[in-house]
């Protein structure tokens, strides 16, 4: 065990993996220590990956890869499918849920994917050992944190019990709900519970052929006569998973494999591999840092699942503290940018858990009925009555507006242009160039995307080839700022991103725009903080 690291991650689920390829990248040494050894294969957990983390995975080189890795391919199904059961009847669909999409779209540089957790950490944990200056410890646990305005004192215990003693420069932690970073810090928890509890269960079941099913889907939400839950493939070779709303799965009455036949809608042979029981939080931290201890996913914030939103948060919080940790540490920015991590990601976080606590009353019991699937005039009226009701739900899986439209407007590193700031619409998403949002996305006539030509740290887009900007160059020359110059060739609609010059974050989100270089220097000085 090193005695002293420059950034010590305590947890290498996807957001420390993720701030650790951010910081690899850079060539920053850090020490990842996570205490399982594998990523283990028989709980989905997330399942969802958004179109922003897509995205963001392209930006690492690591979006194909964790395709390949996805045990359903975005190719077999792109809708979510309301039924009676999984055998029984359709009564409506969403299409094209969760940024689902087999064909490129102009929006977005990379369509959502359906994929288990453990596969994602898996790539992640395989791009890790790729970088030289990233070291994954796994079997151990960081289990106590003194923060301090110098650095960070750490006790870690080593799968043998031995602990060991550490100092780092900054501690990220990603060590979740139960992890010990957030006491360091003193920071708490606030915000409720769902008012139900569910139960996970994840079955094999290889009489469930495609023949049997009532249609294709990547999710099936059951709504019987009296409740019902979530079903949805892990691959395609007879594994599933499931989610009884309103079961308590500690009660030592509860079948679930009756529980999965009930859902399914057939008397078939189902093994059950695994069950968890939960209920859904919506909790979120009063403050996101110490003096070097800063807080990330888990550790944060905790998400309800509808929507599949929390580990996606969880990565844009990786991204957004990681690229300003790497300019802090390379001495191209100043402390006082980290304090910035807390004003940008908080409120995203606060407005996600907003947006999907509305759907806690949307589960599938509020739409049981007694005669949903009875073949009579009576449930053909309750059906149509159901599917008209279940517009409600639409937020849950058309949500671009939430993954694409999150802004950071009132940043105290983004420079206000005065235009008006994009209201907060999570069903649709309308790019704007403003300031603080993410740049809207074009693909080029080579066909490649926008954001594959960005640099590593700034990059000057450049959309009126007789601007001038020298003045940027020098400024960025002086401070030692990594920037990109971009010309990009047959950008569609240039005029839609109202400026001539688009100053570009390493997250892809937009720090200034105008028409002028103009005094670059202090823009650079406000968007890194540093006088």
């Amino acid at each position: 065990m090193p005695e002293r690291v420059p950034v010590l991650i305590a947890g290498g689920g996807p957001s420390g993996l993720a701030t650790a390829i951010e910081l690899g990248r850079a060539g920053i040494r850090c020490l990842v220590v996570e205490p399982r050894e594998t990523t283990g294969t028989d709980r989905p957990r997330a399942k969802t990956t958004s179109v922003r983390t897509m995205e963001l995975l392209r930006r690492w080189g690591l979006a194909g890869r964790v395709r390949a890795a996805a045990p359903l391919p975005v190719s077999y199904a792109q809708d979510v499918v309301f039924c009676t059961a999984v055998t029984g009847r359709e009564i409506t669909r969403f299409p094209n849920a969760f940024g689902l999409f087999a064909q490129r779209r102009d929006e977005f540089a990379e369509g959502g994917q359906q994929i288990p957790q453990p596969a994602v950490e898996a790539v992640l944990r395989e791009a890790v050992a790729e970088l030289p200056s990233v070291e994954l410890r796994t079997g151990h646990r960081v289990a106590g944190v003194r923060d301090g305005t110098d650095g960070v004192r750490v006790e870690i215990t080593g799968p043998d019990g031995v602990r060991y003693p550490l100092d780092a420069g900054y501690l990220i932690g990603c060590d979740g709900a139960n992890g010990v970073s957030r006491a360091a810090i003193g920071a708490r928890f606030s915000g409720g519970s769902g008012e139900l509890p569910n139960l996970n269960i994840t079955f094999r079941a290889p009489e469930l052929t495609e023949e049997a099913l009532c249609a294709r889907g990547v999710h099936y939400w059951v709504l019987g006569s009296d409740g019902g839950g979530i079903v949805g493939r892990m691959d395609l070779d007879g594994t599933w998973w499931a989610i009884a709303h309103g079961v308590d799965g500690r009660a030592g009455a509860v079948d679930p494999g009756a529980l999965v036949r009930r859902m399914i809608g057939r008397d078939l042979a189902v093994e059950v591999l695994a069950t968890d029981p939960w209920a859904a939080r919506m909790l979120l931290v009063d403050r996101y840092r110490g003096q070097r201890v800063f807080l990330v996913g888990d550790a944060a914030h905790l998400n309800p699942p509808w929507g599949g939103h929390g580990y996606n948060t969880a990565i844009g919080d990786a991204v957004n503290l990681a690229w300003k940790l790497v300019a802090v540490l390379r001495g191209w920015a100043g402390p006082a940018l980290l304090d910035s991590y807390e004003a940008e990601r908080r409120p995203v976080a606060a407005q996600t858990i907003a947006d999907a606590a509305t759907q806690e009353t949307q589960l599938a019991w509020a739409y049981a009925h007694a005669d949903i699937d009875a073949d009579t005039p009576a449930g053909s009226a309750r059906r149509a009555e159901v599917a008209e009701a279940l517009a409600a739900k639409r937020v849950e899986f058309h949500s671009l507006g939430l993954v694409l439209g999150y802004h950071y407007a009132g940043s105290p590193i983004v420079v206000d242009d005065g235009s008006p700031v994009p209201e907060h619409e999570p069903l649709t998403y309308h790019g704007s160039a403003r300031p603080g949002a993410r740049l809207p996305h074009r693909w080029l006539p080579d066909g490649s995307s926008l954001y594959d030509h960005l640099g590593p740290g700034f990059t000057l887009l450049r959309l009126d080839h007789t601007a001038d900007v020298t003045p940027f160059v020098r400024a960025a020359e002086a401070r030692r700022v990594p920037l990109t110059v971009l010309d990009p060739v047959g950008v569609a609609d240039p005029g839609s991103y109202r400026a001539r010059l688009l100053l570009v974050r390493p997250d892809q989100h937009v720090a200034w725009r105008g028409n002028e270089a103009g005094d670059a220097a202090a823009v650079l000085a406000a968007v890194l903080a540093t006088p």
